[in-house]
């Protein structure tokens, strides 16, 4: 009986204490709150008096920086020349806006936004420089400068109500000077005891705390040098910021908390022949409220007026030229991204899919240059770049870095407007760039300068090689996925294009026809195909042939000096199985909306999202990663020379997780990583495009873009790339068989000093129709191999020899005649017109062909 009341009475409180519970929930959550979202406080910098002449000095260079301004200059001491931070007659621009001047005397542009997606553009000269609003720590070593950029009133950490208990504490810890000067500037209320001018009711309107005790308001109009002393005082008495924020509540008006303002700090240092400028990410400060889009790092570095001559150099395909003052100021600007598109962002079309797989640009000047490589950062950098006449009378290119990004989210239908969802915090990483000066005119020399910076970034892991034939890659596509009826219901089948013993005939075929120096990938060799499902295991495809098959495929390619290279994807779950260890929530990487990365191919006729075809999911960084070691590890296990990457050093992406962020910079580190541990197994990497950061790794890079996109603003192409690394890393442009135009290619590719790449299969292309993968059908061994033979013995005759050797000059002689030179005095000459030419001592260069002469 005992029991039985015992258990309801228990019953009977079960749900008061689940009401305490919640109660309890609720307590802690609005505690929590309190405490954890006190008012944000933006500490304003302000300019202290220094030497009007800041300097940096070393054996090669000279930095000078007026204290006044911020702006500075560098003087090269082996020629004079002297580049300079913004123009120096920006004021008599007759184009520009002013606006725009404002621009031209700026070293920093920033863009921020509001949570309804409204960007607003802001430069440090009219919100900072010339209201003074930063300050300068000058040292043997660096020059440090602390903006702050925006339409603020200066705050400092003095109370501008504090209760008169607290108040008389602090005043007893002052001197005794310090707190007579301090009562002069404060004014002390009591309810109960008012002058006859002040107003009782608005001073309760604006002070509440006062109808309950007496406080202390400082007076209007005190000038910042006093508030700036007050902020010393009050410190040393044992006032704290936190204080500050939290008496901000005492008062209601307080103009100054809803204006956006950022701190952002640069500095400058020499190393030897460069300046190196630093942007320290976790030293920016920003509301949270207005978020930080973009920043632009010195944007008119050596920008050129009308009068000057020279060029601007930006990493468009090899490398592409703007000449200044082109008049094309019709056209469309220059402006691409570092590394393509991030995955992990959202877009509903593609019209131009913009790259560069190298961050450098550069400036030239007569017979004086610069080229900006980009360090730290890299990965969220476009460049941009624009000539005279447009929106200002200069010349200039630049590197723009995307800081905080955001997705657009549905919030309810009864709204219209749109909302954004922004990153939870800035990345870690600093933003470096490095200015090399060259006292030369000529983009060879610049291309030079490129490639001894690499040669001292990844040291011996950056070597010549001893290749002396053409290198050849041969890509072989084992089986893609075709539609197929089972029992009248449609089902995704295997279909064979190249099984493993073919490959091998293939291989065979090739070497006894000469073909020495190849590179085989092999593409669609396991798990399904093209189409491949997570690499989480790796299973040969049945239909393709055995195990032995394809063991005696890779033995062969060794025994006869043949690199075969397994390709993969790792950076995406396609074709995904019921068993095939994927799990959307827990594998896919997030949006910044914290939606999961789904994606879909875009149409290049309507430019939209081909919602009729399979979607597939971007990975989370840390698997991606993982494939990558299991893709290796399958490479050791059947015995091949190395790994081949269809994305890895192409396409790079970051991870908006607001639990596990992971952003693009830290996810390039971590590829970096991997390819080092890779590498160091002794196999051999072949990447798509070769992001630079692969150049470490990488030993052949398929698919490079030589050509680039045909921007209007452009007026030249060169292989500024190329020169830099060519003799260190095998290097082919597209699929010769597979490109629109493959003559084209071919003369690019004798230009560039490239290797020759072909993608063979053994099945008739006829058995493509009804499949998604029309891409191969050019892709038919028998009907190019005697085309391939062809085009590969008469480039290994005339190139063959070249591809252990730098390139020492390129020159273009005429429009469409250009001219390669090598270590050894070979000259490649290519005729890109469709009319024969004589080049000096009269030989004549036939149209659309190249001539070797020795």
């Amino acid at each position: 009986m005992k029991k039985v009341k015992a258990v309801t009475i228990v019953k009977k409180l079960i749900p008061v204490l689940f009401l305490l519970v919640i109660i309890a929930i609720i307590l802690i959550v609005v505690i929590y709150k309190e405490e954890e979202e006190p008012e944000e406080i933006i500490r304003v910098n302000e300019y202290e008096a220094l030497d009007n002449k800041i300097t940096l000095e070393n054996d090669k260079l000279k930095f000078v920086m007026d204290s006044s301004t911020t702006q500075f200059l560098v003087t090269v001491k082996s020629t004079g020349k002297t580049w300079y931070s913004n123009p120096q007659d920006a004021d008599e621009d007759t184009i520009a806006l002013s606006t725009d001047i404002d621009n031209l005397k700026s070293t920093l542009l920033l863009t921020y936004s509001t949570i309804n997606g409204v960007d607003t553009l802001y430069n440090n000269y009219k919100y900072s420089m010339s209201t003074g609003l930063y300050n300068i720590k000058a040292t043997n070593d660096y020059v440090k400068v602390y903006y702050s950029i925006g339409e603020v009133e200066k705050e400092y950490i003095a109370p501008r109500v504090i209760s008169a208990k607290r108040m008389e504490e602090l005043l007893s810890n002052m001197s005794h000077t310090n707190a007579n000067t301090v009562e002069q500037y404060y004014k002390k209320y009591d309810i109960n005891n008012l002058g006859k001018k002040d107003d009782k009711n608005e001073l309760l309107k604006q002070y509440p705390i006062l109808e309950n005790e007496i406080i202390y308001v400082i007076r209007d109009g005190i000038k910042d040098n006093l508030k700036k002393k007050f902020e010393t005082y009050f410190s040393d008495a044992g006032y704290t910021e936190k204080e500050y924020a939290e008496e901000k509540e005492l008062y209601v008006i307080d103009s100054s908390s809803t204006k956006p303002v950022f701190n952002i700090n640069m500095e400058y240092s020499l190393d030897d022949s460069d300046l190196v400028v630093e942007i320290c990410k976790d030293e920016i400060e920003y509301k949270e409220d207005y978020p930080l889009l973009t920043l632009n790092v010195l944007p008119f570095f050596g920008a050129a007026g009308t009068s000057e001559k020279g060029y601007m150099l930006v990493p468009e395909g090899g490398g592409s030229i703007i000449h200044f003052n082109n008049g094309k100021t019709v056209q469309n600007s220059y402006y691409s991204n570092m590394y393509g598109w991030d995955m992990a962002q959202g877009r509903t079309s593609l019209v131009h899919e913009t790259r560069n797989d190298y961050g450098v640009y550069g400036i030239s000047n007569s017979e004086e240059s610069f080229i900006c490589m980009l360090e730290e950062g890299a990965a969220y950098a476009s460049i941009q770049a624009d000539i005279s006449g447009r929106i200002n009378s200069y010349n200039y290119v630049n590197a723009s870095y995307s800081i905080l990004h955001r997705e657009q989210c549905d919030v309810a239908d009864k709204y219209n407007g749109e909302m954004f969802v922004y990153e939870q915090s800035i990345p870690e990483e600093d933003i470096v760039t490095r200015y090399r000066f060259i006292n030369s005119g000529g983009y060879v020399d610049l291309a030079n300068a490129y490639h001894d910076y690499l040669e001292e970034k990844y040291g011996d892991k950056f070597t010549e090689n001893d290749d002396n034939d053409v290198p050849v890659a041969v890509e072989i596509i084992g089986a893609v996925d075709k539609v197929g009826q089972v029992l009248g219901v449609p089902v995704s089948k295997t279909l064979e294009l190249t099984t493993y013993q073919e490959a091998t005939k293939m291989i065979e075929t090739l070497r006894a026809n000469g073909v020495t120096n190849m590179s085989v990938k092999l593409s669609g060799w396991m798990n399904g195909g093209i189409k491949q499902t997570i690499l989480t295991d790796v299973h040969l495809i049945k239909e393709l042939g055995r195990k032995k098959d394809f063991k005696s495929l890779t033995s062969y390619a060794t025994e006869n000096g043949i690199n075969i290279y397994l390709d993969g994807v790792t950076n995406y779950a396609y074709n995904n199985k019921l068993f095939d260890s994927f799990f959307i929530f827990k594998d896919a990487a997030t949006l910044a909306s914290k939606k999961k990365v789904e994606l879909l191919d875009f149409d290049p006729i309507y430019y939209g999202k081909q919602e009729w075809m399979d979607s597939y999911y971007l990975l989370k960084p840390e698997l991606i990663t993982k494939m990558m070691a299991n893709l290796a590890d399958a490479a050791k296990t059947y015995k091949a020379a190395g790994v081949s990457f269809r994305d890895i050093g192409y396409q790079l992406s970051a991870d908006y997780s607001q639990k596990h962020l992971v952003s693009r910079q830290q996810a390039e580190n971590e590829q970096i990583k991997q390819l080092n541990k890779i590498s160091d197994l002794s196999l051999g990497i072949m990447t798509n495009k070769g992001n630079d950061y692969t150049l470490g790794a990488t030993d052949f890079i398929t698919n490079m873009d030589l050509n680039g996109s045909d921007y209007n603003i452009i007026d030249e192409t060169v292989p500024f790339y190329q020169i830099a690394i060519h003799g260190y890393v095998n290097y082919a442009g597209e699929a010769l068989n597979l490109v629109g135009d493959n003559q084209e290619e071919l003369l690019k590719s004798a230009e560039y000093g490239a290797g020759l790449y072909f993608t063979f299969m053994e099945a008739d292309t006829s058995i493509l129709q009804n499949t998604c993968y029309t891409q191969y059908y050019g892709a038919s061994f028998d009907a190019w191999k005697d085309n391939m033979l062809t085009i590969y013995q008469k480039y290994e005759k005339n190139l063959g020899g070249t591809f252990n050797q730098r390139i020492t000059d390129h020159e273009i002689i005429d429009s469409g005649i250009t001219v390669t030179t090598y270590e050894d005095g070979t000259r490649v000459y290519v005729n890109y017109n469709y009319e024969d030419y004589k080049i000096a001592g009269g030989s004549i260069l036939p149209a659309r062909d190249y001539l070797v002469i020795r």
